[in-house]
C-alpha cells in the first residue's frame, strides 16, 4: 500500500473535517414557515431559514394572495404544506383548506388547489403519517372533515365531515360545539379531537390503508366544566398524551395504552392565587420528551414549562417565561431541541429563545423577526 507524504496526509485530513463542518452546517439550517391572520399587513404565509449553530432567522420569501392561513402543517416527506383559510377577519362565511408543493432548495411555496372544510372558522390541520390523509378543524361550526391526498400532494374534497352536537356550562363560550383539533395518534389508527365547546375529547377510528373513518367515536373522555380543552400532543415515546385547556389554564396528562387514553393527572399552568384572565394556548414536548411547554395568552403572555417523570408520564412545574410579547398564540421548539420560537399575534413579534436542556428553562437570544399577526410556526430541514 502506497503510504501519503505528510503534506498529502494534512491535506486530506483538511478535506475530511472541511466536509464534516459542511455536513454539520447543512444540517443546521431549516425553513420556518409562520402562518399569519391577513387581516392588518400580513401578506399571507412568510418563509424564513433559521440556523440551529446560532439561532439566527432571516427572510426569504412570502406566499401571497392566501387569505388567513392561520394554522399550518407538513406532509411527512416534507414535500407539501396544508394551510387553513380561517376568514376569521372577513365576511366569507366557509373555510377553506389549500395545498402548496415545499421546494427545499429555497423553501418557497406553490399552490397546488383548495377544498372547503364544510364549516366555518377551521383552526387546525394535521396529516396522517402516511401522508394519504388531511383533517381540518372547523372551530365554529363545531365539525371536522378529512380529505384524501393526491399523489400530487393536492387535495381532494372532503370525503367525511362530522358534526359535534352539545354545550358545556360557559354560556358565553360554550353555548355550542367548538373543535379546535384534529391530533392523530402516534400508531396512526386513531385521531383525537379536542372540542372547546362541549368539554370533551373524542376518539375516533381510522384506517390510513382503506380511508374507513369511523363517525361514531369509539372513546370520550370529559375535563373539568368550562376547561375548554385546546390542543394535545404526544410524548416522543408514543406512551402519554398532554392537553391543555384554553379556560381552565389546565394541563391534563394522559397514558396511551391499549388503543385508550387512561387519566392520569391534572395540574394548572397557572401562577399561586392568580386572579387574571385565563386563555391556555399551545402545548409540546422537547425532542428527548423530558420537558413539556405551555402557552398562556391574555394577562400572562407566558411559556410554562414542566419536567416529565420518564417513568410515570407526570409533570411537576418547573418555571415560566414571559414570551417577550403579547398573546402568544403558538410556539413550536426546533427540532435541534436547542431552542424554543414563540409566535405572539398582538405584537407581531416572532422570539426565539435558547432553551437548557438540563434544566428545561429558556432565555431570550435577542434574536427577533416582525411580522403581522403570526398564529402558527411550522420547521423542515433545509437542502
Amino acid at each position: 500500500m502506497k503510504l501519503l507524504k505528510p503534506l498529502g496526509l494534512v491535506i486530506l485530513l483538511i478535506a475530511i473535517m472541511t466536509g464534516c463542518q459542511s455536513s454539520q452546517k447543512s444540517n443546521s439550517q431549516y425553513y420556518l414557515y409562520v402562518g399569519t391572520y391577513t387581516r392588518d399587513s400580513s401578506q399571507g404565509i412568510y418563509e424564513y431559514k433559521f440556523d440551529a449553530s446560532d439561532g439566527s432567522l432571516s427572510q426569504v420569501g412570502v406566499t401571497k394572495g392566501v387569505t388567513d392561513p392561520s394554522y399550518l402543517t407538513i406532509s411527512p416527506n416534507h414535500n407539501y404544506l396544508y394551510a387553513v383559510n380561517e376568514y376569521r377577519y372577513s365576511d366569507h362565511s366557509g373555510g377553506k383548506l389549500s395545498a402548496f408543493t415545499i421546494n427545499k432548495k429555497d423553501g418557497s411555496l406553490t399552490h397546488l388547489n383548495t377544498e372547503s372544510t364544510n364549516g366555518t372558522s377551521p383552526c387546525y390541520v394535521s396529516v396522517d403519517h402516511t401522508g394519504s390523509y388531511a383533517f381540518a378543524a372547523n372551530y365554529s361550526s363545531g365539525s371536522f372533515s378529512m380529505f384524501p391526498i393526491n399523489s400530487d400532494g393536492s387535495l381532494d374534497s372532503a370525503s367525511v365531515t362530522v358534526q359535534h352536537y352539545g354545550s358545556s356550562v360557559n354560556k358565553d363560550r360554550q353555548s355550542s360545539p367548538h373543535v379546535h383539533c384534529t391530533h392523530l395518534t402516534p400508531d396512526n389508527k386513531f385521531l383525537i379531537v379536542d372540542d372547546l365547546g362541549t368539554d370533551h375529547v373524542y376518539q375516533y377510528a381510522f384506517s390510513a390503508d382503506s380511508g374507513a373513518f369511523h363517525q361514531q367515536p369509539v372513546n370520550k373522555y370529559e375535563v373539568k366544566p368550562g376547561a375548554g380543552p385546546r390542543h394535545i400532543t404526544f410524548a416522543p415515546n408514543g406512551k402519554y398524551a398532554y392537553l391543555v385547556t384554553e379556560m381552565g389554564g389546565l394541563v391534563y396528562t394522559f397514558k396511551y395504552r391499549d388503543n385508550e387514553l387512561h387519566p392520569l393527572q391534572s395540574i394548572s399552568a397557572l401562577p399561586k392565587d392568580y386572579n387574571g384572565k385565563i386563555a391556555g394556548a399551545d402545548i409540546h414536548v422537547s425532542p428527548d420528551g423530558k420537558f413539556l411547554y405551555v402557552s398562556m395568552r391574555e394577562d400572562l403572555n407566558q411559556i410554562v414549562f414542566f419536567k416529565i417523570d420518564q417513568q410515570s408520564g407526570k409533570l411537576t412545574h418547573v418555571g415560566r417565561h414571559s414570551s417577550e410579547g403579547v398573546r402568544p398564540r403558538n410556539f413550536m421548539i426546533d427540532p435541534t431541541g436547542k431552542y424554543l420560537l414563540a409566535a405572539n399575534m398582538n405584537s407581531d413579534n416572532i422570539v426565539v429563545f435558547k432553551r437548557d436542556k438540563t434544566t428545561g428553562g429558556i432565555t431570550p437570544t435577542g434574536t427577533e423577526a416582525k411580522v403581522s399577526m403570526p398564529v402558527c410556526l411550522k420547521m423542515i430541514t433545509a437542502q
